[in-house]
């Protein structure tokens, strides 16, 4: 019975072997993705939520650089929008819940010419227990608005080492310049 769950798992691994799954981050900080990423710099974001935001990016792409610095060929533009929306209203009127939501519309954009290379959006959203204590809902926002800021930090990040490892950051090759003909 082992040797057939062995030989099972072996069957197996050989048929995923030709479906053409490949590590994302393969060579780590040697390979493509992290020398794209190593190449993005954040821009500062505005408000408490942006300094979150963008601290979570820089750890999460400083990580992928190995601790290696680059040129910073590509910059990320981000803008967030904060919301809170109470719901779960009891009979007088009073709210119990409210939904946190963080949304993040961001570009990556070529340093060096400013066109928008990566154009997409990243959200997250949170339930509070609203309770008795003004502090301890306050400290429940918080606590929410950190985890967001994470958690759309991750997606950044992911949705950025997809486009690198699709090709999009590479410094297209030019032409060496030839000599005008002379007369």
């Amino acid at each position: 019975m082992r040797s057939l769950l062995i030989s099972s798992l072996v069957a197996a691994s050989l048929m995923l072997g030709g479906c053409g799954l490949r590590p994302l981050y393969a060579n780590g900080s040697k390979g493509a993705v992290a020398q794209i990423l190593a190449d993005v710099d954040v821009a500062p974001i505005e408000g408490h939520s942006g300094w979150l935001v963008r601290n979570a990016l820089r750890d999460r792409l400083q990580a992928t650089q190995g601790g290696q610095g680059a040129g910073k060929r590509l910059r990320l533009d981000v803008r967030l929008e904060d919301s809170i929306t109470g719901f779960g209203v009891r009979a007088d009127d009073a709210v119990t819940r409210e939904r946190r939501t963080l949304r993040a519309r961001y570009q990556l954009v070529d340093a060096a010419s400013g066109e928008v290379v990566l154009d997409a959006t990243a959200f997250s959203d949170a339930g509070i227990d609203v309770v008795g204590s003004e502090y301890a809902t306050i400290a429940a926002e918080s606590s929410a608005l950190e985890r967001l800021a994470s958690a759309v930090a991750d997606q950044i990040v992911s949705r950025l080492a997809v486009y690198a490892d699709r090709g999009g950051g590479q410094v297209p090759a030019t032409a060496p310049a030839t000599p005008a003909p002379t007369q």
